[in-house]
């Protein structure tokens, strides 16, 4: 073994060794799926207060149309269950977190004799054990937050015996956490409010005004001012609610109607090139250089190099330990700095990757026209937005699919978070040049690009499109992003092996991740 071969195995052992810690480390933690879910509920429960003002009837039969395909026949109970599902996942991540700190206490103590020590009381100086009785802190104040929350949903139903039982909950475990007991006095007042005599609790508008959002600070100030009898408030309340009411329709219209035209346009698009497949086969557009590759001038070992070293090692290895080694700690950062601070580490990932991958086919120069053709010119953007297009009900279908298997675990893309709580548009022109313009080019010259071409050499171009995808979507570090991350990587290298341009490919990737933005920005708007 040489020592240049000697050195690639032992930054495959490690590479492969952090990516599988960071794998199964997702494992355990939340998707931002359900936090979108419980965004887009929250939408859907402002929708529903809003009443047509039209006496007509052909008004109000489409407006109940409309009403419906938006917000669903039973708003209430529907967000209920997505209020409970959130719940029962947040209820997971903590028995996960608190097995952890069991597992950090001493040897000799009896697991079954362990107890989370309470918020404020930190074990020790142990800063990991810190860090997770933190952890498991946060997940108390949201899982307060979520119950808090469904029983506003379930009060709004006229289940208000329910509402007083989950609000009972909250109460009964403040005393375990005295630190933080917002929850359980917000708990009190709705229950005074919703009980059979109503109770006032002194400061309670100030407190839901404060502590309370959206929808829910509109159920509980229009409960309060019906018992106080302020008709004034209570005027301009649902005035303003009505307002709110109609942009979330908007909302609404937003964020299902564009994918739902596109998965449309998609599937008839789908549909119609299959059956060109079946009736002209080779000549169909599909079969387009759908066998052919590309004449690979460098063996496995210049491959191996780029995606381990290129790629791997400095974007999940020595880009990290340069930050830690710093002192610099991101999380301590607004939300602009953030951004900022993920696009430049992007960036510099991008550029030592693409280093890597010039020095390492340097020698081969100059490459068949075939290779990184970037031809502005041609049917590439008929390719990027048909890909779209066919992407958005294939991706959808397996992240159903999805769904299921991880029942909302598995980890995501943090960026996204960031994204969902970012209502500042110099954020959102960041984390659109991040992911819709800087991610698209790296990661299309690298797997699609380079890797892909590649693998040609070896196994035919189906089997490269799909090893290719597969290696795309594990490189995003999170279990439950790797099956939806596959199909959008197989459509990625299909609309590049047919075009071959990698323009189409960047195109699609961008049209992608820009809608993903777009429908957080919309979100979290809200």
């Amino acid at each position: 073994m040489t020592i240049k071969r000697f050195i690639l195995t032992l930054l495959t052992i490690f590479a492969v060794g952090k990516l599988l810690l960071d794998l199964v480390g997702s494992f355990s933690q939340p998707q931002v799926q359900s936090r979108l879910q419980l965004y887009q509920t929250n939408l859907i429960l402002h929708a529903s207060e809003y009443q047509v003002d039209n006496n007509r009837e052909s008004a109000q039969e489409n407006f109940d149309f409309a009403r419906q395909a938006l917000i669903g026949e039973k708003a209430y109970s529907s967000a209920q269950k997505q209020y409970e599902k959130s719940l029962e996942v947040a209820e997971k991540s903590r028995e996960n977190l608190r097995r952890k700190l069991e597992q950090q206490q001493p040897t000799g103590i009896n697991d079954s004799t362990v107890e989370v020590p309470p918020l404020g009381k930190p074990p020790g100086e142990n800063k990991q054990n810190q860090q997770l009785v933190n952890a498991i802190a946060q997940v108390d104040r949201f899982i307060d937050e979520l119950q808090l929350k469904i029983g506003i949903i379930q009060a709004r139903q006229d289940r208000t015996e329910e509402a007083i039982a989950t609000w009972n909950q909250i109460i009964e475990s403040s005393p375990d956490n005295l630190a933080d007991a917002t929850n359980a006095q917000i708990a009190e007042i709705v229950k005074g409010l919703w009980s059979e005599i109503p109770v006032v609790i002194p400061g309670a508008e100030e407190t839901i005004q404060a502590n309370l959002e959206g929808w829910f600070r509109y159920r509980a100030l229009h409960q309060l001012y019906e018992i106080q009898g302020q008709s004034a408030k209570l005027a301009a309340l649902e005035s303003q609610e009505e307002t709110v009411a109609q942009t979330a329709m908007v909302k609404l219209a937003l964020i299902g109607g564009i994918p739902a035209i596109a998965g449309f346009l998609g599937i008839i698009l789908l549909v119609s090139l299959l059956a060109q497949v079946a009736l002209k086969g080779k000549e169909s557009i599909l079969a387009t250089h759908s066998g052919v590759p590309w004449k690979t001038p460098w063996n496995w070992e210049i491959t191996w190099q780029v995606l381990i070293v290129g790629f791997f090692t400095i974007g999940q290895i020595i880009l990290p330990l340069l930050l830690g080694l710093s002192g610099f700690n991101p999380t301590n950062l607004g939300l602009r700095a953030k951004a900022i601070y993920v696009l430049i580490s992007y960036l510099l990932m991008a550029f030592a990757g693409l280093l890597v991958l010039f020095l390492s086919i340097k020698e081969f120069l100059p490459l068949p026209k075939s290779w990184f053709r970037i031809k502005p010119t041609g049917n590439w953007i008929f390719w990027g937005i048909g890909g779209y297009l066919v992407a958005v009900p294939l991706v959808v279908i397996v992240s159903l699919v999805n769904q299921q298997i991880w029942q909302g675990q598995g980890g995501s893309n943090p960026i996204l978070l960031l994204a969902l709580e970012a209502k500042d548009s110099v954020v959102l022109a960041i984390f659109f040049i991040t992911a819709s313009v800087a991610a698209p080019v790296f990661e299309e010259i690298m797997f699609r690009g380079f890797l892909l071409p590649s693998l040609t050499r070896y196994v035919p171009v189906w089997g490269a499109i799909l090893g290719s995808s597969l290696i795309f979507s594990i490189a995003h570090l999170s279990l439950s992003e790797v099956l939806p991350l596959t199909m959008l990587g197989i459509v990625l290298g299909f609309v590049y092996t047919r075009s071959r341009n990698l323009l189409a490919p960047m195109l699609l990737h961008s049209l992608w991740n820009g809608g993903t933005l777009l429908s957080l920005f919309v979100l979290g708007s809200g």
